[in-house]
């Protein structure tokens, strides 16, 4: 029994070391094509991201009357209020960092182990901007791990405001609702060109919780963090 044991080792070490292979192949790939996906966006947008794609299979089980709404328009055509208002609510030193804040991540990491699931990511806009454009809702380290990739990716290859723009393009804002545009119209039925500071705060503070808020516009809490958010805005730095 013992030789038998030692003869089947060296099979088995050559098929752990065959599966470790193929897997280490099929990360690199995929790695390759997010960063061949992000270079070409510096010349292209993107069609869509996936969140869209998700939500699309979704409504299309659960709501059939709706679709994705989303209409990109460039970055001067997007309000500076909306811009400054986002920056206030969710990442204040967006145009000084590096696409993390090391300090927000530890914080989350400590309240994520005292309630015993992972319940804050400590994301950037430029973290927000990678799970959305290729990961999935599911909350887990093994996907905040790749998040960090795709966000060191995004800050390599793509410039700041071209990072805004994307994100200002393709973030959710209600239930189908997707990017500036779209949210502006649905929400304010006017172009994301013309939002005013109180209609962008109001817009930004739905971020972390657009079909909530979708669903509840009328919430106490919406109206007075978005005039907390209002009084920030003026302090927002854009990225140049």
């Amino acid at each position: 029994m013992p030789a038998t044991r030692r003869a089947r080792s060296p099979g088995f070490g050559r098929w752990l070391g065959y599966a470790g292979a193929v897997f280490a192949t099929a990360w690199l790939a995929t790695q390759l094509f997010y960063f061949a996906q992000i270079a070409a966006w510096n010349v292209v947008n993107p069609r869509s991201t996936a969140f869209m794609r998700s939500d699309a299979a979704r409504l299309a089980r659960e709501r059939p009357d709706l679709a994705i709404q989303r209409t990109w328009v460039p970055y001067d055509q997007i309000s500076r209020n909306l811009k400054r208002a986002i920056i206030a609510s969710e990442d204040a030193n967006f145009a000084n960092n590096s696409g993390y804040e090391t300090d927000a991540i530890l914080q989350a990491w400590e309240r994520n182990r005292a309630r015993g699931h992972i319940v804050r990511g400590g994301s950037t806009i430029t973290q927000q901007l990678a799970r959305n454009l290729f990961l999935s809702r599911e909350r887990s380290y093994i996907r905040k791990a790749q998040e960090l990739i795709i966000t060191w990716m995004l800050e390599t290859l793509l410039d700041k405001e071209r990072i805004f723009e994307i994100y200002l393009n393709s973030v959710e804002w209600g239930n189908g609702v997707y990017g500036a545009e779209a949210a502006a119209r649905y929400y304010f039925h006017t172009p994301a060109a013309k939002l005013s500071a109180g209609q962008a705060a109001r817009l930004a503070v739905m971020l972390p919780q657009p079909r909530y808020f979708d669903e509840h516009r009328g919430s106490p809490y919406l109206a007075q963090r978005a005039a907390v958010i209002a009084r920030r805005m003026g302090a927002a730095e854009l990225p140049q």
